[in-house]
């Protein structure tokens, strides 16, 4: 007996995601995507939406958008990562910014990875279940 479970569908652990983003059906699409690889995800659609949620879900990663309604991607992070239950999150940029100089202020950020739209979904998964939490140092 095989598994034919397609390879993107075995997740390695299972983590709590939130995902930030005002386009909804990209939101949609993505927590299906990570739904079907095993992991529980929730929908921000603004930044303070997340910030209320982040408390409440205490995710394992954090996906967010840069260009966000009411606070950008970049400030939302610098103040997920001031909460002392996030110590432990691994948060990932997923934005349409794809200048050179912006993965360098996603990490001032916070953001470990600086992923761009449209997003790669073997790399992202590989990100997600592969990289161990608090992997990478952080701004605070």
């Amino acid at each position: 007996m095989t598994d034919e479970t397609p390879p993107a569908a075995r997740a390695v652990k299972a983590r709590r995601i939130l995902i930030v983003d005002d386009n909804v059906d990209v939101a949609e699409g993505l927590r299906e995507v990570l739904e079907v690889a095993g992991h529980a995800a929730t929908i921000a659609t603004d930044a303070v939406e997340a910030l209320e949620l982040a408390g409440a879900v205490v995710p394992d990663v954090i996906i967010s958008d840069i260009e966000l309604p009411v606070m950008d991607g970049y400030e939302l992070a610098v103040r997920l990562r001031a909460l002392p239950q996030l110590d432990h999150c691994l948060f990932i940029a997923l934005t349409g910014y794809g200048q050179a100089h912006d993965p360098r202020q996603s990490h001032a950020s916070g953001f470990q990875h600086h992923l761009v739209k449209p997003v790669d979904v073997d790399q992202l998964l590989r990100i997600v279940t592969e990289t161990p939490q608090a992997s990478a140092p952080h701004a605070r």
